[in-house]
This record gives C-alpha cells, sequence and structure tokens, in this order.
C-alpha cells in the first residue's frame, strides 16, 4: 500500500474542491472525486489523530521525567 504524505493528500484536496466549484465536471467525475475526496479526508484525519497520540506521548513521557 502507497503510503501519501499530509501535505500531497491536502494538495489533491485542493485540486478536486477547484475542479468541483468550477462546475467543469459530469456527473459519473463528480462521483468518483467525491469519493476520492472522502478517502482523503479520512487519511488526514487518521495521519492527524496519529500525529496527535506521539505527541501527548512525548509530552507525557517529558513529564514524568521532568
Amino acid at each position: 500500500m502507497v503510503q501519501v504524505k499530509y501535505s500531497k493528500a491536502i494538495e489533491r484536496l485542493d485540486e478536486i474542491i477547484g475542479k468541483i466549484e468550477s462546475d467543469d465536471i459530469d456527473v459519473d467525475e463528480l462521483s468518483l472525486r467525491v469519493k476520492e475526496a472522502v478517502n482523503l479526508v479520512k487519511l488526514c484525519k487518521a495521519k492527524i489523530d496519529k500525529a496527535e497520540m506521539e505527541v501527548k506521548q512525548v509530552v507525557d513521557d517529558f513529564a514524568k521525567e521532568g
């Protein structure tokens, strides 16, 4: 499975949103792009949640040492 970086996922979301807002998209492609966007949002949320947990762990470890 290919790991998508957060910044690349956000760039792709911006592209999809731009295409949808331009009204230059047919219904079939719209459906595919919305599904892709949902998957990208889930991926970004998972990355944010993971980073938040890692930061919390570092802070907790630091507090225990200090």
